[in-house]
């Protein structure tokens, strides 16, 4: 008994003394919280360092700018830093619990100018360079930093993208036609991107969940929610809009040899060759951050190539990670239209001890005069949290496509949105939505939108209908003569599951009438013109048509392709009728089945003839009926969906078409049967600084006898507009083929030469060269030669045949040309190379090609 009650003195003794020390500890310690903010803009500041000074006690911001640290010591100041800020230092009483907010204020502090006495000006150079052989151990360590270095990653992902007028003067806010859109105008700091006076157009909000695999590889992102600035579907392309802008403001991943950005590809200061085209300096060392940083400042050596200038925090650990990069474009930079550009990317550490983005904020300022003026304004940012690595998930989360959305992501409400962004919106962001919708209610609005359609789209919109195209109301040929043409489409507002085109139009010439109308319903109660398309359409047409000619996003009856070089008076009548159904998969897999019955009759210079009995034929027409189908996969593709056609956002990724054709003898009075197939792969290929090239390359082969009409007919252009998939100095119906392969590449070079010449740095002009041939031929059954019966070649004017094969040899053409002229025009000079003994066989000619590019 004496045993137990000394044992429980002694037990209550030591529990009062833990627990008045506990209490007393607990008295002691000492709690600061609060936010962190930028005293500029207002805006909260993720990942800065918050600890207590002299020590290393502390912590850093989270991504909405909160921090909360404690310790028992007897600290009486707390330190707060970031890069590119002034350390911030505030006294604190030890022992309580306190909430400061901070607010810290960019260091703008400069580098002393460095002066030479010697009067020798020290040339740049990578040998015993520390900072070029810093740069090469960031290299050296690339890949152990980047995301793919980790067998399992997951993280949730938050987009938000705005687009505003910008650098608006008061005096362009206040006039007249502004009037009643005073609630649009934002104002922000005058010194931020985009200038005092923003008027936001466009604003898309993006949250989802992402999965990486290492082997086999997986990227998959599963959208869970999305929310667009949406307009009326008779003026603007959401979709498309969408898409166009995501092209634009891509994913910057520093680590990569080469950085998108608004098409092009930009060097990474941190890509393999890098040393070979910036000049580097260590301007900094940060030592009072854990790990300590060396700035490392860049620059390019020519000032107008692709190329970034700016900074990067380099960890000092061993990982030799980036912790923080600054990335902006001087002025000189062959890059149209921008005026200003920045992004700043931050990295966190994970729990292995390696680096991984956090966030990243993209701004760029657009003009067309880079120096004043109003402008468009484009911000996109990106916030990553809840990173978790080498936690595999189940087979189904990594399954099927690449990106996903989830059947109610348009859906989510305000409530939702303002508890899941992990950041918040600044003042007026908020109400973009809801203005815009009220904007697209006002009269003078809808007047607007109806001009900016028919200036750039050529339509007039009525309501139910639209008049258009303008461009084709006028033009002329050798058979019609003056042809006038009138037509039409059908909107939205009359339905988006039907959709009605249609045109007539008269020549005074041949005084013959011509018209076309087809109808289409989309069978996946979605409209016509959405992703993924499954539609059912029927066409009929009576026109003229010019064998061979092939006009990609070009009307036909363009009134600019009434001018053309040599004689083109070859011409057919045509009746079609065509039956269609397409259906495409959400991994831009479609096929296509097709129905066509086709009636030709040649005009104008052209004739069909054969030999029977010795003596000359004529042959009035030719008549096919032919089923066809047709496989395409697009991965990854991006386009502007019109409502005539698409315009495809070109990107590094392949596109395939296979094509089957079957000829049916006597369905639809069809006197032939053939089988033709075709296949087609097109890619661009990114070449860091020498730019970009198209390369385009197509087979096809014909079985059975028939006659050349229906045979290949080479794609010819006489017109003096560059036509990028027709042979430029090929004559129309010069060649036909029943198997042949070609090749067609188009090399932009960026400017990498013409930004070295002194002259020509200023004038941003840029180098394109390229190259097409066809090989094939026609088998000798195929050969009016050696079988009469067949129609015959037609002979021109001059006693000579103007249509031929390919059996002597491959027909190739190249071109020299300069583009970027007025930051709109290419002018190309073409060379004809093969074939040169034909009639009238161009050796060279200039085309002309318009296209806006930056």
């Amino acid at each position: 008994m004496k045993t137990d009650h000394f044992y429980n003195i002694i037990k209550s003794t030591v529990m009062l003394l833990f627990l008045t020390l506990s209490t007393s500890l607990m008295a002691q310690q000492t709690i600061i919280k609060g936010v962190v903010t930028d005293i500029r803009t207002q805006e909260t500041m993720p990942a800065v360092s918050v600890s207590f000074d002299g020590t290393t006690i502390g912590g850093s911001t989270d991504i909405k700018g909160n921090y909360k640290i404690s310790t028992d010591g007897n600290y009486n100041r707390i330190k707060v830093s970031f890069i590119g800020y002034k350390t911030f230092y505030k006294d604190i009483t030890p022992g309580t619990t306190q909430t400061i907010n901070i607010a810290l204020t960019e260091d703008r502090r400069t580098l002393s100018e460095v002066v030479i006495k010697s009067g020798k000006k020290n040339r740049y150079t990578n040998k015993n360079n520390p900072a070029v052989e810093l740069i090469r151990k960031v290299i050296a360590h690339k890949d152990e930093n980047r995301l793919e270095n980790f067998d399992y990653a997951e993280y949730q992902q938050y987009e938000r993208m705005i687009f505003s007028l910008s650098d608006l003067s008061e005096k362009f806010k206040q006039k007249r036609i502004f009037k009643n859109y005073q609630f649009l105008f934002m104002e922000q700091d005058s010194n931020a991107i985009g200038g005092k006076n923003l008027l936001p157009m466009y604003m898309e909000e993006k949250l989802s969940d992402n999965y990486f695999r290492k082997s086999p590889y997986v990227k998959k992102q599963v959208i869970e929610a999305n929310k667009q600035v949406k307009y009326d579907e008779n003026f603007i392309d959401n979709e498309g809009l969408k898409a166009y802008f995501n092209r634009m403001y891509m994913d910057i991943e520093i680590y990569d040899n080469n950085i998108p950005l608004l098409g092009n590809q930009l060097l990474s200061p941190i890509a393999n060759g890098a040393p070979s085209f910036y000049k580097f300096f260590i301007t900094d060392t940060i030592k009072d951050v854990s790990p300590q940083l060396i700035e490392l400042s860049f620059t390019p050596r020519n000032t107008t190539d692709m190329l970034f200038t700016g900074k990067i925090y380099i960890t000092m650990d061993g990982n030799y990670a980036v912790q923080k990069a600054v990335l902006s474009v001087n002025k000189h930079i062959n890059l149209n239209f921008v005026r200003q550009m920045q992004t700043t990317l931050s990295f966190e550490k994970t729990e292995g001890g390696r680096y991984r983005l956090s966030q990243s904020d993209l701004k760029m300022d657009f003009g067309l005069n880079k120096n004043k003026g109003g402008g468009v304004y484009g911000e996109r940012v990106v916030i990553i949290n809840n990173f978790a690595v080498n936690k595999p998930r189940p087979n189904e989360t990594y399954a099927g496509p690449a990106q996903m959305i989830a059947f109610n992501a348009t859906e989510k409400g305000d409530e939702f949105w303002k508890a899941n962004r992990p950041d918040t919106l600044k003042k007026g962001q908020a109400d973009i939505y809801k203005n815009i919708d009220s904007l697209q209610t006002l009269p003078s609005f809808k007047r607007t939108m109806k001009l900016i359609t028919l200036f750039v789209a050529g339509y007039d919109n009525l309501g139910p209908f639209e008049i258009g195209p303008v461009n084709t109301f006028y033009n002329f040929n050798p058979v019609e003569g003056f042809r006038l043409r009138l037509g039409g489409r059908t909107t939205t507002e009359l339905s988006k599951r039907y959709y009605f085109e249609t045109y007539g139009a008269y020549g005074f010439k041949d005084e013959k009438f011509k018209y076309f109308f087809s109808g289409t319903y989309s069978l996946n109660n979605k409209s016509i013109y959405s992703f993924p398309q499954d539609y059912i359409r029927a066409s009929v047409q009576r026109d003229t048509k010019i064998p061979g000619q092939e006009l990609q996003f070009v009307q036909e009856d363009n009134f600019l392709l009434s001018f053309k070089r040599g004689d083109h008076g070859i011409y057919t009548y045509n009746d079609i009728f065509r039956l269609d159904y397409v259906h495409e998969y959400l991994n831009h897999f479609s096929y296509k089945f097709e129905l066509k019955a086709w009636n030709q009759a040649p005009t104008g210079s052209l004739y069909f003839q054969n030999i029977i009995g010795g003596q000359p034929n004529s042959v009035n027409s030719l008549q096919t009926t032919e089923l066809s189908m047709e496989l395409r996969y697009a991965p990854h593709e991006k386009f502007y969906q019109g409502k005539l056609y698409r315009t495809p956002i070109p990107d590094k990724y392949p596109i395939f078409t296979l094509r089957y054709q079957e000829g049916i003898k006597g369905l639809f009075k069809g006197d032939y049967n053939y089988q033709n197939v075709t296949g087609n792969i097109t890619k661009r290929f990114y070449l860091s600084q020498l730019g970009f090239a198209d390369v385009s390359a197509e087979g096809g082969y014909i079985f059975n006898k028939l006659p050349y009409p229906l045979l290949d007919i080479q794609h010819a252009n006489q017109s003096y507009a560059l036509q990028l998939q027709s042979y430029n100095l090929m004559n129309y119906l010069e060649f036909v083929s029943d198997h042949y392969a070609s090749i067609n590449i188009d090399q932009h070079f960026n400017g990498f030469f013409f930004n070295k010449v002194p002259l020509l740095q200023s004038l941003k002009l840029r180098e394109v060269v390229s190259f097409k041939s066809v090989w094939g031929g026609v088998r000798q059954e195929n050969n009016p030669a050696n079988d009469p019966a067949l129609l015959q070649y037609p002979i021109g004017g001059s006693g000579k045949p103007i249509t031929y094969t390919l059996n002597n040899g491959p027909y190739m053409e190249a071109s020299a040309g300069i583009e970027n002229i007025f930051k709109l025009l290419r002018l190309d000079l073409v060379r004809r190379l093969t074939y040169l003994d034909h009639p009238d066989a161009p050796k060279w000619g200039v085309r002309a090609f318009v296209r806006f590019q930056f």
